[in-house]
């Protein structure tokens, strides 16, 4: 095992999730025994059809506002809705399930000996005036508007684990997750690397919000995970880390990319930029490389290549069944 001597326990909330269901496979590869939860309110039984196959995955169908009877040496909470279409969809669920489900993972690590890795994001920087930002950087975030949900949902779970660290010593680690893609995004996500791909896949225009002249870094899912089991391992680690690829693409530049790869000549159209939309996002990840040695490896053209490919493979597969 790469994380431990001996075969420990880990537990993954949002299992079936496109970042989830990944980082278990992984942690199935490290040998760990691994315990995966979900209410598939966004997630897809699907995304473990590899780690069905284990039989040292146990998946549960649960709920993280409730009490959690599991136990874990290790806990990783990847359980919240992420994308614009589904958070927005049911703020309420999204704000309860960021606030209450660190709520519960604070109410079992209390007096274990237990690691708790928790999903954050770059969205508690909101609309950022500082570029790139850092760990140290406050943000810009509209507390009532259509993403506060996500937004202040993610930076009161944050608050809150790090008093739990300050008041009673739970050993928490937080990872700021930048923009990251790969296999397993769902179809309908709303987020603009799946958006592009699907429209492109189906020969429909690519929808470009706003003048496309907004910045995102994208980060494969592949070196994302590995920043999160690096964050994971012994050495305590106070504070957020920013997990991200500090390359920056305009989203334009990305449009224009995954039609390169197709080898398409569709057309771009443009719509309405939505509400608090980031005019900028990149990470500075000093921090991620410095305490992890954190350097993403997988660069745009070879993670859009096998991106599309297991989109070209999903859409084929639904159109044999007819769907």
């Amino acid at each position: 095992m790469g994380l431990g001597a001996a075969r420990k326990t880990a537990l993954v909330t949002g299992a079936a999730g496109f970042l989830g269901s990944h980082l278990v496979d992984r942690l199935l590869d490290e040998g760990y025994e691994v315990v995966g939860i979900d209410n598939l309110m966004t997630g897809d039984l699907g995304n473990l059809e590899r780690a069905g196959r284990d039989p040292h995955f146990h998946f549960q169908m649960g709920d993280v506002r409730e009490p959690i009877h599991v136990y874990a040496e290790l806990v990783f909470n990847f359980a919240c809705p992420a994308s614009p279409i589904h958070y927005q969809s049911d703020p309420y669920a999204t704000l309860t399930t960021s606030v209450m489900g660190a709520l519960r993972l604070v109410e079992m690590a209390r007096g274990r000996r237990c690691t708790i890795v928790h999903a954050s994001t770059s969205e508690v920087y909101g609309d950022p005036t500082v570029h790139p930002q850092p760990e140290s950087y406050w943000g810009n975030v509209n507390p009532i508007g259509e993403r506060s949900c996500y937004d202040e949902g993610k930076r009161c779970a944050e608050t809150l684990l790090n008093d739990a660290r300050r008041a009673w010593g739970v050993d928490v680690r937080i990872a700021r997750i930048f923009n990251t893609y790969g296999p397993r995004m769902a179809f309908d996500d709303g987020r603009v690397v799946s958006n592009f791909i699907v429209q492109a896949l189906r020969g429909k225009p690519l929808t470009l919000f706003g003048d496309g002249k907004q910045t995102r870094s994208f980060c494969f899912v592949k070196d994302l995970v590995e920043g999160i089991l690096a964050l994971a391992r012994p050495e305590p680690i106070e504070g957020p880390v920013n997990l991200g690829n500090p390359e920056e693409f305009t989203i334009r530049e990305l449009a224009e990319e995954v039609l390169r790869l197709l080898n398409s000549d569709l057309d771009i159209i443009h719509a309405p930029l939505p509400a608090d939309d980031p005019r900028q996002r990149k990470p500075d990840i000093t921090r991620a490389r410095e305490l992890l040695n954190f350097a993403p490896r997988i660069g745009l053209r070879d993670g859009l290549r096998a991106t599309v490919a297991d989109f070209q493979a999903r859409l084929a597969e639904r159109s044999a069944k007819g769907r």
